[in-house]
Protein backbone atom coordinates (compact mmCIF):
# COMPACT_ATOMS: atom_id res chain seq x y z
CA UNK A 1 0.00 0.00 0.00
CA UNK A 2 2.97 2.06 0.98
CA UNK A 3 4.56 1.78 -2.23
CA UNK A 4 1.30 2.35 -4.01
CA UNK A 5 0.40 5.54 -2.58
CA UNK A 6 4.25 6.37 -2.99
CA UNK A 7 3.56 5.94 -6.81
CA UNK A 8 0.35 7.04 -6.57
CA UNK A 9 1.28 10.80 -5.36
CA UNK A 10 5.00 11.13 -6.53
CA UNK A 11 5.77 11.66 -3.29
CA UNK A 12 9.41 9.94 -4.11
CA UNK A 13 10.33 8.58 -1.01
CA UNK A 14 12.90 6.07 -0.88
CA UNK A 15 12.30 2.42 -0.27
CA UNK A 16 14.16 2.39 3.04
CA UNK A 17 11.50 5.04 4.45
CA UNK A 18 8.30 3.46 3.33
CA UNK A 19 9.64 0.21 5.25
CA UNK A 20 9.88 2.72 8.38
CA UNK A 21 6.78 3.79 7.96
CA UNK A 22 5.21 0.11 7.47
CA UNK A 23 6.82 -0.43 10.37
CA UNK A 24 5.72 2.46 12.78
CA UNK A 25 1.77 1.68 11.07
CA UNK A 26 2.45 -1.70 13.17
CA UNK A 27 3.80 -0.15 16.33
CA UNK A 28 1.39 2.62 16.45
CA UNK A 29 -2.05 1.60 14.92
CA UNK A 30 -1.74 -2.29 15.15
CA UNK A 31 -0.16 -2.17 18.54
CA UNK A 32 2.35 -4.91 17.63
CA UNK A 33 6.06 -3.33 19.09
CA UNK A 34 7.70 -5.51 15.95
CA UNK A 35 11.26 -5.53 14.40
CA UNK A 36 11.65 -4.14 10.49
CA UNK A 37 11.90 -8.04 9.10
CA UNK A 38 8.86 -8.26 7.54
CA UNK A 39 8.41 -5.25 5.99
CA UNK A 40 11.94 -5.19 4.92
CA UNK A 41 11.24 -8.12 3.15
CA UNK A 42 8.28 -7.39 1.56
CA UNK A 43 10.08 -3.93 0.05
CA UNK A 44 13.38 -5.88 -0.71
CA UNK A 45 12.66 -9.21 -1.69
CA UNK A 46 14.60 -10.89 -4.11
CA UNK A 47 13.87 -14.14 -6.82
CA UNK A 48 15.86 -17.25 -5.28
CA UNK A 49 17.43 -15.22 -2.71
CA UNK A 50 17.31 -15.10 1.25
CA UNK A 51 18.45 -11.53 2.60
CA UNK A 52 20.65 -11.48 5.50
CA UNK A 53 19.64 -8.53 7.61
CA UNK A 54 21.12 -6.41 10.32
CA UNK A 55 18.31 -4.82 11.58
CA UNK A 56 20.00 -2.73 13.68
CA UNK A 57 21.50 -0.97 10.67
CA UNK A 58 19.74 -1.94 7.67
CA UNK A 59 22.75 -3.28 6.44
CA UNK A 60 21.74 -6.02 4.23
CA UNK A 61 23.14 -8.49 1.32
CA UNK A 62 21.31 -11.46 -0.76
CA UNK A 63 22.16 -14.98 -0.12
CA UNK A 64 21.25 -17.37 -3.09
CA UNK A 65 19.18 -20.15 -1.80
CA UNK A 66 19.58 -23.33 -4.60
CA UNK A 67 16.55 -25.64 -4.33
CA UNK A 68 17.13 -27.79 -6.68
CA UNK A 69 14.57 -30.33 -6.70
CA UNK A 70 12.95 -28.97 -3.51
CA UNK A 71 10.61 -26.47 -2.46
CA UNK A 72 9.27 -24.38 0.12
CA UNK A 73 5.64 -26.30 1.47
CA UNK A 74 3.95 -24.05 3.89
CA UNK A 75 1.58 -26.47 6.44
CA UNK A 76 -1.15 -24.28 7.88
CA UNK A 77 -2.42 -25.52 11.35
CA UNK A 78 -5.68 -23.12 11.10
CA UNK A 79 -5.31 -21.92 14.51
CA UNK A 80 -6.00 -18.00 14.92
CA UNK A 81 -2.42 -16.17 16.22
CA UNK A 82 -4.99 -15.57 18.93
CA UNK A 83 -1.92 -14.60 21.52
CA UNK A 84 0.94 -13.83 18.97
CA UNK A 85 0.50 -9.60 19.47
CA UNK A 86 0.47 -9.62 23.10
CA UNK A 87 3.21 -12.39 23.71
CA UNK A 88 5.06 -10.99 20.79
CA UNK A 89 5.55 -7.89 23.43
CA UNK A 90 5.71 -9.39 26.64
CA UNK A 91 8.65 -11.33 24.73
CA UNK A 92 10.02 -8.54 23.32
CA UNK A 93 9.58 -6.53 27.15
CA UNK A 94 11.49 -9.56 28.75
CA UNK A 95 14.81 -9.51 26.12
CA UNK A 96 15.10 -5.96 26.86
CA UNK A 97 14.94 -7.01 30.61
CA UNK A 98 17.61 -9.08 30.18
CA UNK A 99 19.86 -5.96 28.52
CA UNK A 100 19.23 -4.27 31.69
CA UNK A 101 20.53 -6.89 33.80
CA UNK A 102 23.55 -6.80 32.04
CA UNK A 103 24.27 -3.67 31.53
CA UNK A 104 24.10 -2.66 35.46
CA UNK A 105 27.25 -4.66 35.10
CA UNK A 106 28.28 -3.75 31.77
CA UNK A 107 27.26 -0.12 30.69
CA UNK A 108 28.52 -0.53 27.11
CA UNK A 109 25.90 -3.31 26.84
CA UNK A 110 22.60 -1.46 25.24
CA UNK A 111 21.35 -4.54 23.13
CA UNK A 112 20.90 -8.43 23.16
CA UNK A 113 22.95 -8.10 19.90
CA UNK A 114 25.86 -7.12 21.49
CA UNK A 115 25.58 -10.23 24.63
CA UNK A 116 26.92 -12.78 25.00
CA UNK A 117 26.08 -16.95 26.05
CA UNK A 118 28.72 -16.32 28.81
CA UNK A 119 26.99 -12.76 30.23
CA UNK A 120 23.92 -14.28 30.19
CA UNK A 121 25.18 -17.00 32.20
CA UNK A 122 27.05 -14.81 34.68
CA UNK A 123 24.50 -11.63 35.14
CA UNK A 124 21.22 -13.15 34.06
CA UNK A 125 20.52 -16.90 35.30
CA UNK A 126 21.52 -15.95 38.92
CA UNK A 127 18.78 -13.49 38.74
CA UNK A 128 15.70 -14.35 36.54
CA UNK A 129 15.43 -17.78 35.21
CA UNK A 130 12.59 -16.92 32.53
CA UNK A 131 14.38 -13.94 30.86
CA UNK A 132 17.30 -16.06 30.78
CA UNK A 133 15.43 -18.51 28.46
CA UNK A 134 14.22 -15.97 26.45
CA UNK A 135 17.29 -14.06 25.87
CA UNK A 136 19.64 -17.24 25.37
CA UNK A 137 17.49 -18.12 22.56
CA UNK A 138 17.46 -15.09 21.17
CA UNK A 139 21.10 -14.95 21.04
CA UNK A 140 21.94 -18.52 20.06
CA UNK A 141 19.58 -17.81 16.81
CA UNK A 142 21.75 -14.59 15.97
CA UNK A 143 24.39 -17.25 15.89
CA UNK A 144 22.07 -19.91 14.07
CA UNK A 145 21.49 -17.55 11.39
CA UNK A 146 25.18 -16.54 10.86
CA UNK A 147 25.97 -19.95 10.49
CA UNK A 148 23.33 -20.43 8.19
CA UNK A 149 23.84 -17.87 5.52
CA UNK A 150 27.70 -20.31 5.55
CA UNK A 151 26.27 -22.90 4.94
CA UNK A 152 24.37 -21.26 1.99
CA UNK A 153 27.37 -20.39 0.71
CA UNK A 154 29.04 -23.87 0.90
CA UNK A 155 25.55 -24.97 -0.86
CA UNK A 156 24.96 -26.89 1.94
CA UNK A 157 21.07 -26.82 2.32
CA UNK A 158 20.64 -29.82 4.81
CA UNK A 159 22.96 -27.59 6.94
CA UNK A 160 20.44 -25.28 6.59
CA UNK A 161 17.81 -27.57 7.30
CA UNK A 162 18.83 -29.01 10.70
CA UNK A 163 19.05 -25.31 11.77
CA UNK A 164 15.74 -25.06 11.53
CA UNK A 165 14.35 -27.89 13.03
CA UNK A 166 16.86 -26.49 16.65
CA UNK A 167 15.24 -23.18 15.68
CA UNK A 168 11.62 -24.21 15.77
CA UNK A 169 13.02 -26.23 19.39
CA UNK A 170 14.00 -22.97 20.78
CA UNK A 171 10.87 -21.72 19.72
CA UNK A 172 8.83 -24.18 21.29
CA UNK A 173 10.81 -25.02 24.45
CA UNK A 174 13.01 -21.46 25.64
CA UNK A 175 10.86 -18.67 23.77
CA UNK A 176 7.96 -20.39 24.42
CA UNK A 177 6.13 -19.11 21.38
CA UNK A 178 5.10 -21.83 19.55
CA UNK A 179 1.81 -24.40 20.17
CA UNK A 180 0.49 -28.07 20.31
CA UNK A 181 -0.57 -27.91 16.59
CA UNK A 182 2.59 -26.47 15.48
CA UNK A 183 4.82 -28.82 17.54
CA UNK A 184 2.72 -31.78 15.49
CA UNK A 185 3.42 -30.79 12.49
CA UNK A 186 7.18 -30.26 12.77
CA UNK A 187 7.40 -33.59 15.24
CA UNK A 188 5.63 -35.78 12.18
CA UNK A 189 7.72 -33.94 9.27
CA UNK A 190 11.32 -34.78 11.33
CA UNK A 191 10.88 -38.55 10.73
CA UNK A 192 10.74 -38.22 6.76
CA UNK A 193 13.97 -38.11 5.16
CA UNK A 194 12.35 -36.18 2.31
CA UNK A 195 11.97 -33.03 4.81
CA UNK A 196 15.28 -31.84 5.22
CA UNK A 197 14.01 -28.93 7.88
CA UNK A 198 11.20 -27.27 9.37
CA UNK A 199 10.02 -24.76 12.11
CA UNK A 200 7.07 -22.54 12.66
CA UNK A 201 6.98 -18.90 10.76
CA UNK A 202 5.37 -16.04 11.88
CA UNK A 203 4.56 -14.79 15.65
CA UNK A 204 3.79 -18.60 16.65
CA UNK A 205 0.51 -19.64 18.82
CA UNK A 206 -0.98 -21.44 15.11
CA UNK A 207 -0.13 -20.07 12.26
CA UNK A 208 1.84 -22.20 9.61
CA UNK A 209 5.32 -23.72 9.86
CA UNK A 210 7.80 -23.84 7.08
CA UNK A 211 9.51 -27.10 5.24
CA UNK A 212 11.81 -27.72 2.49
CA UNK A 213 10.42 -30.71 1.09
CA UNK A 214 11.72 -32.93 -2.17
CA UNK A 215 9.21 -31.84 -4.53
CA UNK A 216 8.04 -35.82 -5.62
CA UNK A 217 7.04 -36.55 -1.96
CA UNK A 218 4.51 -32.96 -1.69
CA UNK A 219 1.61 -35.33 -2.76
CA UNK A 220 2.51 -38.43 -0.47
CA UNK A 221 3.47 -36.04 2.76
CA UNK A 222 -0.29 -34.30 2.43
CA UNK A 223 -2.04 -37.67 1.99
CA UNK A 224 -0.67 -38.90 5.06
CA UNK A 225 -0.43 -35.95 7.35
CA UNK A 226 -4.23 -34.41 6.81
CA UNK A 227 -6.07 -37.52 7.98
CA UNK A 228 -3.10 -37.90 10.98
CA UNK A 229 -3.56 -33.94 11.17
CA UNK A 230 -7.19 -33.79 12.06
CA UNK A 231 -7.37 -36.93 14.02
CA UNK A 232 -5.12 -35.30 16.45
CA UNK A 233 -6.42 -31.91 16.36
CA UNK A 234 -9.70 -31.80 15.23
CA UNK A 235 -8.99 -29.14 12.65
CA UNK A 236 -8.56 -29.62 8.38
CA UNK A 237 -4.84 -28.91 7.06
CA UNK A 238 -4.47 -26.50 4.52
CA UNK A 239 -1.26 -25.92 2.73
CA UNK A 240 0.53 -23.71 0.30
CA UNK A 241 3.22 -24.52 -1.72
CA UNK A 242 5.75 -21.07 -1.98
CA UNK A 243 8.87 -19.82 -3.73
CA UNK A 244 11.43 -16.96 -3.22
CA UNK A 245 10.20 -13.92 -4.99
CA UNK A 246 10.98 -10.64 -5.92
CA UNK A 247 9.94 -7.42 -3.53
CA UNK A 248 6.52 -5.19 -3.79
CA UNK A 249 6.84 -3.63 -7.71
CA UNK A 250 4.87 -1.49 -9.50
CA UNK A 251 3.51 -3.41 -12.67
Amino acid sequence: MALALNELLQTGLDKNTLIKMAQKAEHEYAGVQCGVMDQFASVMGKKNNLIKLDCRTHEYEYVPLQLDGYKILLLNTNVKHSLANSEYNNRRSECNKAVEIINKHLPQIHSLRDVTIEMLAKYVLPVNELVYKRAMYVVQENERLLAACNDLQNDDIHALGKKMFATHEGLSNAYEVSCKELDYLVEFVKTKPYVIGARMMGGGFGGCTINIIKEENIDSLIQELEPAYKKETGLPLTYYIAGLEDGACII
